[in-house]
């Protein structure tokens, strides 16, 4: 069965979209979710592999996600901390694949560890990925987007960029400056016609995720809370798929969600009780 049953009719067809951090997890299923919506998606990612198998992966088999839904996948080396990287790719995408109508910055690293014994190069590491790349990519293509009147950011960000976790600071610091990044220029962009979004995940079934289970009793303490560090359970009883996030993704990126912009919408089981 396929991960993501697209609509009677492929809502994103015509348009082109680059993902950033498209190589696995969050990432890779919002590349496949915007493609099985009939979109040509850019998928990118600092290093070759992971999309390459995702490009090569769609081609396989592009029926399993619907029929007539028309999208395609495209890999790209991209790393969002280099600015100079990011422009190059954005300008060779537009002359080779078209205007650019979604951006989603899904690209994230994680380096966990006490606020107080953080290392300089943990935090720097951090901000580069998970707040100036989303600088980078949005000055590179919002101004093509504003001019053009139309278009959608959708900035995949956590919901521990609004509630306290411990041993996340630094993640946490950078979710929440990049969500309010988005915001501020959602606001700059509105009468331009382009939407800029947040959507925050909770526990997620990821590599980033799984690497954080020091057992195999880790998933249960997730769902059901764990008062040792403060941290409330997920009330809907699961942890989040990619697709779930992704299928949000997509949402905000359609004009199903014309009229929404500068909003940050939590897809975590309820787990921050927001």
């Amino acid at each position: 069965m396929p991960d993501h049953i697209p609509g009677a009719r492929a809502a994103l067809a015509d348009r082109t979209a680059l993902v950033t951090g498209a190589g696995q997890g969050i990432g890779a299923a919002v590349a496949q979710a915007l493609a099985a919506e009939g979109a040509r998606v850019l998928a990118t990612d600092r290093t070759a592999e992971g999309v390459k198998a995702l490009a090569a992966d769609w081609a396989a088999d592009p029926a399993r996600w619907g029929e007539g839904a028309g999208g395609t996948i495209t890999a790209e080396v991209m790393d969002v901390t280099d600015a100079a990287s990011v422009e190059a790719v954005v300008a060779e995408a537009e002359r080779a694949h078209g205007p650019l109508d979604i951006l989603v910055n899904v690209a994230g690293i994680l380096r966990p560890g006490p606020a107080a014994e953080l290392t300089d190069a943990d935090w720097a590491d951090t901000f580069a990925v998970n707040t100036s790349g989303v600088l980078h990519t949005a000055r590179a293509v919002t101004p093509r987007m504003a001019a053009r009147g139309r278009g959608s950011v959708v900035t995949v960000g956590s919901n521990a960029a609004g509630v306290p976790r411990t041993g996340m600071a630094a993640y946490a610091a950078s979710k929440a400056a990049a969500a309010m990044y988005t915001k501020c220029l959602g606001l700059e962009l509105a009468r331009s016609g382009v939407r800029c979004n947040v959507v925050a995940p909770g526990s997620t079934d990821t590599a980033m995720q799984r690497a954080l289970w020091a057992d195999e009793a880790a998933p249960r303490r997730v769902i059901d809370g764990d008062p040792a560090t403060y941290r409330t359970g997920i009330p809907l009883g699961r942890i989040a798929e990619p697709r779930d996030i992704a299928d949000a993704v997509v949402f905000l990126a359609s004009d199903r969600a014309r009229h929404i912009t500068m909003q940050e919408l939590y897809v975590d089981g309820g787990a921050t009780l927001r």
